[in-house]
């Protein structure tokens, strides 16, 4: 098992393998502000890099053995293939080498507590939620995210050694390296099928995942969720449940939607008070993601009004049904959903905020998730009224052949559904500007560059405006 201890500069030299990304570059800046040397590669620059570079790391854009020549550790993304350049010739001058997730879960043990946010969706809206809510506490937590949050100025917040807050991905079994005090479990669907074999092998993994769990600690899992029993009678740590459907500890009963579609709903503690909460985010998902974050607010003594009235005041994080502006009098939104059951919760929250069509451009991530479950995909735009389906995102694949967009808008014909294949970006923008009027919504979904195409037509629409202004 990997130590390493924030107080004990035994590895002074730290480069990262893919230091541009989310959680990558959270771990850097974390290290930076602890006094370490800081290096990493990636493959293009970008905001977050130039964060970086500001702080005092060295940033190399591309990938070459050169960079890694003096350096005492080195941290790679699981993005990256094995026969990386930088991760052969550090293995052959026998510096340490770790993934990111196991670095992740050593560096966790330098703080008394540690709250592990985990589940195949909601991970997170549901991270920045607490974050919220802690944020404003006394225990002024570190806070690593994989979204920028405004509430903490970005993707990490720089927090005392009490507390430490991150997300916990499933992929590859990465939760199986964490070994938080508090543990949440939002859901177990199918998904990171080019790793797992099954529903079943998801569900083992986060039952293992709670068996690792220290009597002392927490479990705070979605009972709702067909896999919860097995893993909650795995656990030796306390369990708290949240639900809807089940009797739990934190129940939402006589939910609702404003016009906005925001939820207000009755929170109901097993054997204590009643509450009432409001949000600010549309969606019924978001009460599930509510709900776990209050149960974890709690459970930590943050007093109910002070959770309450921060948990009303959260607008969401970024790319998360994220309002970018108006485009002829149509929203125009963009959200990361990326999976059969996100689809579906984004576009329901959405259907009852409009008289006007839903315009859904949808670009799929990756070859593997895209064709293992194809039918899911077809299911779940159900509420759109038009679905423009770009190329899929290859994030770490190589494209075999064995699947395209055209694919996917052919299951989608075969559900009943309205759908178009427009490869390039500059398609989707004519198509969309040609057709969308007052009160419709544009939504640009996907975990790759799609938010692009709504950043230009808002953009666009911003020059037209300012152009008629001047000629006025």
């Amino acid at each position: 098992m990997f130590d390493f201890c924030l107080n004990n500069h035994k590895y002074s030299k730290v480069h990262f393998i893919g230091i541009g990304g989310i959680s990558m570059s959270a771990l850097a800046e974390i290290l930076i502000s602890e006094g370490y040397n800081i290096s990493g590669s990636d493959t293009k620059d970008s905001l977050i890099i130039e964060r970086l570079r500001k702080l005092g790391a060295k940033i190399y854009i591309g990938h070459d053995e050169e960079n890694v020549q003096d350096v005492d550790l080195v941290i790679y993304t699981d993005a990256i293939s094995k026969d990386n350049v930088e991760f052969l010739k550090a293995i052959s001058l026998n510096i340490p080498v770790i993934d990111r997730a196991t670095f992740l879960g050593a560096l966790m043990k330098n703080y008394k507590n540690s709250i592990a946010v985990s589940g195949t969706h909601g991970k997170t809206t549901t991270t920045s939620m607490i974050s919220t809510i802690l944020n404003h506490s006394k225990l002024n937590p570190t806070i690593l995210l994989g979204g920028e949050l405004d509430e903490i100025g970005g993707n990490v917040k720089l927090g005392s050694k009490e507390l430490i807050l991150t997300e916990a991905c499933e992929y590859k079994g990465n939760i199986l390296k964490y070994f938080p005090t508090m543990a949440i479990i939002l859901n177990m669907d199918e998904d990171h099928l080019d790793y797992f074999k099954s529903i079943e092998h998801i569900q083992d993994t986060f039952v293992q995942y709670a068996k690792n769990l220290n009597k002392d600690g927490y479990l705070i899992i979605n009972r709702d969720d067909a896999g919860a029993e097995k893993v909650v009678k795995s656990t030796k740590a306390k369990v708290y449940t949240f639900g809807i459907h089940n009797d739990c500890h934190y129940k939402a009963e006589d939910i609702n939607f404003t016009k906005e579609g925001y939820p207000t709903y009755t929170l109901k503690i097993k054997n204590d008070k009643s509450y009432k909460v409001n949000l600010s985010v549309m969606g019924l998902h978001n009460v599930y993601n509510s709900l776990a974050s209050i149960a974890s607010a709690h459970i930590f003594g943050i007093p109910m009004e002070d959770i309450l009235e921060r948990i009303s005041l959260y607008t969401g994080v970024h790319r998360r049904l994220e309002l970018k502006g108006y485009y002829n009098g149509a929203k125009v939104i963009d959200d990361y959903a990326h999976h059969p059951t996100e689809i579906k919760a984004t576009l329901s929250a959405l259907r009852n905020t409009t008289n006007g069509n839903i315009y859904c451009v949808f670009q799929p991530h990756t070859y593997t998730r895209t064709k293992l479950l194809l039918n899911s995909f077809a299911e779940s735009f159900a509420s759109a009224d038009k679905i423009i389906i770009t190329d899929i995102y290859a994030a770490r694949e190589k494209d075999n052949g064995l699947i395209h967009s055209r694919d996917l808008v052919n299951a989608i014909f075969d559900k009943g559904f309205d759908a178009i294949y427009l490869g390039s970006f500059s398609e989707v923008e004519d198509y969309l500007m040609s057709h969308v009027k007052e009160d419709d919504i544009i939504l640009t979904m996907g975990a790759g560059n799609v938010y692009m195409i709504g950043d230009s037509i808002v953009e666009q629409s911003d020059d037209q405006n300012s152009n008629e202004k001047a000629a006025v």
